[in-house]
């Protein structure tokens, strides 16, 4: 009882809680305004318009971290203060998101805009309409919030791992486990802000809306249930063989240059189709599509990445508990999903020369086997 009634308690936000929501929110959205960035087109929309995004994602992160640091050191704050308020800022985020979500529901719905970014999409279904969304990409005082969301969760994993680190650190637990999948995830999370430009021509900018499966997956799914291997690793010490070190270290490897690599053949084709592919002309179906490189092995192979990282994030955790591998596990399931409707989206869209790319490229995500 008296559990329950500490956890009832700790899913009730603070008010120093929604002060660390709040000034985090606050920092992105002023430092993405000012701090000078590559601007970046967007994809081509129906209407023919483009959105352009200041990619500073980088020169954002580097400079929080420095402010967090000078922060800590001069003993303003605390460097546990993600990890000791996990749940509160867990239930502040939520409410934020259906709070936001709900905002952008009946703005969208009030929107008279007739440009594709803006206009309305209603099907006339509350639930289906609030959970996928109504507008393409909503801006709020010039901030479009879609990207900005993206970018506040990717952070986000980022400051939650580094705080729990922090508390693994003081207690004494921080050995090679701890350090492989603290290492994994701060490169997989700087090398996306690196690259951040490549987020542009992703599904979720070019085709999904902005609702609560979105609002939600960015600003709460991604930081909180991402980071449950740094949870599980904080409660339980696991010692790895240098053995199974190594295989986890060859799995996130290859993983990272599939992944990189997949997404970077596409970003460049989609700007210069004419550009070479591992040093030769890509080979295209129908001048459209591309089936050279990484997209010449499988139709997804940069979900093969994605799925190969993700799994390399839980492995440091062992395998005496299913808990940590929530993440690949998920990934897993989220991305056939995904690609299942990418692929009756093509097919609609492309029609003969789809079929054409799929005879020529007959597996979807894992060579040989799907």
């Amino acid at each position: 009882m008296e559990v329950a009634a500490a956890l009832a308690a700790a899913l009730v936000p603070s008010w120093s809680a929604m002060v660390v929501l709040f000034s985090y929110l606050g920092y992105l959205a002023v430092a993405g305004a000012i701090l000078p960035g590559k601007l970046v087109p967007g994809a081509v929309l129906p209407d023919s318009s483009r959105l352009h995004y200041r990619c500073n994602g980088l020169l954002s992160l580097l400079l929080l971290l420095g402010l967090s640091a000078l922060g800590v050191y001069m003993g303003w704050m605390s460097p546990t203060v993600i990890a000791d308020r996990g749940i509160e800022l867990l239930s502040a985020t939520f409410i934020f998101s259906v709070i936001v979500t709900s905002l952008l529901y009946y703005s969208g719905l009030r929107s008279h805009h007739k440009s594709s970014s803006l206009k309305p999409h209603v099907s006339g279904s509350f639930i289906q309409d609030w959970w996928l969304g109504v507008q393409l990409n909503p801006h709020f005082m010039g901030v479009d919030l879609k990207f900005f969301f993206v970018r506040a969760g990717m952070m986000a994993w980022l400051f939650i791992n580094l705080s729990l680190f922090a508390k693994s650190y003081l207690a004494g637990s921080a050995n090679l486990s701890v350090m492989l999948y603290q290492f994994f995830c701060a490169w997989y999370i700087v090398d996306y802000f690196i690259h951040e430009e490549f987020m542009t021509s992703t599904w979720d900018i070019i085709a999904e809306r902005l609702g609560f499966m979105l609002v939600f997956g960015d600003l709460v799914f991604i930081p909180f249930t991402f980071t449950i291997q740094g949870w599980w690793l904080l409660r339980n010490k696991v010692e790895l063989s240098l053995l199974a070190a190594m295989v986890n270290c060859f799995i996130f490897v290859i993983g990272y240059l599939v992944f990189r690599g997949a997404n970077k053949q596409k970003h460049v084709f989609k700007k210069n189709p004419k550009a070479l592919i591992w040093g030769k002309p890509p080979k295209l179906v129908g001048g459209k599509l591309l089936a050279s490189g990484y997209w010449g092995i499988a139709r997804h192979c940069n979900y093969l990445g994605d799925i190969l990282l993700a799994l390399s994030f839980s492995l440091p955790c062992g395998t005496s508990s299913v808990i940590p591998y929530f993440y690949p596990t998920y990934l897993f399931i989220l991305l056939i999903w995904r690609e299942r409707r990418d692929e009756a989206r093509c097919s609609e869209k492309y029609k003969e020369i789809w079929v054409e790319y799929c005879k020529l490229v007959p597996w979807r995500i894992f060579p040989y086997v799907y």
